[in-house]
């Protein structure tokens, strides 16, 4: 799976969010978040994804755009 990140931070910031609130809001470690992020998504499951979406919030569209583009 590929995530668009660039996109990703950018719909964090959009919603008034920090990286920080959405890794303690999914109840992992913030460095755990950074190191995914950083991977280029790539160590994010899927019970991450639907807990992003959730958190941050994001429309069905936005969420097929950065994690399924």
């Amino acid at each position: 799976m590929v995530v668009n990140v660039q996109r990703l931070r950018g719909k964090i910031v959009e919603k008034n969010n920090t990286q920080e609130s959405v890794a303690d809001a999914m109840g992992i470690n913030r460095s755990t978040f950074y190191r995914k992020m950083k991977n280029g998504g790539s160590g994010f499951t899927i019970g991450d994804i639907h807990s992003m979406v959730k958190c941050i919030p994001l429309t069905k569209e936005e969420a097929v755009e950065i994690f399924f583009s």
